[in-house]
């Protein structure tokens, strides 16, 4: 399943959180070096056209943090969230 269909699961009201928790998660990451060029365009793209809780902006994010940090994107989602299934979904994709 790709990270657009997977963002569809998230309820609108934890959208805009998760956002701001996979940037966070994003901007300490010490293994910036994994993160495609491509991907990185995008997710500043995207951010240059609003806040990174469209669909879009999210897929790119998320997308970002299980590159990045798989083991913090997944605790953050099961754990703090209680975003089972989108934590299966990404489980799933991985």
């Amino acid at each position: 399943m790709a990270y657009p269909k997977i963002v569809k699961k998230i309820p609108a009201e934890k959208r805009e959180k998760l956002s701001d928790k996979l940037i966070d998660l994003l901007l300490k990451s010490k293994k910036e070096d994994k993160m495609p060029g491509g991907l990185a365009n995008t997710i500043l793209s995207q951010w240059q056209q609003g806040p990174l809780t469209t669909e879009e902006g999210l897929a790119a994010l998320l997308e970002a943090a299980v590159l990045l940090e798989s083991e913090k994107t997944m605790e953050l989602l099961e754990q703090e969230l209680q975003l089972m299934d989108v934590a299966k979904a990404v489980k799933e994709a991985k």
